[in-house]
């Protein structure tokens, strides 16, 4: 999974514990967030360290 599906995954799960009161549910939403937004940072850093071998210029 890409780290925006886990991102939206994990935003899903987080709701439907709060709707169902599951505290467990929560806070696997938390994780799986968590774990998006760390995928998502790890994917910019390697295009960046890409782009560098290529000598491409990011902004």
């Amino acid at each position: 999974m890409s780290g925006t599906s886990d991102e939206i995954k994990g935003r899903i799960k987080e709701a439907a514990g709060a709707i169902t009161d599951d505290d467990k549910l929560r806070r696997e939403g938390k994780i799986d967030q968590a774990t998006g937004k760390v995928k998502q940072a790890f994917e910019k850093a390697v295009d960046k360290v890409n782009d560098a071998i290529q000598g491409k210029p990011r902004p």
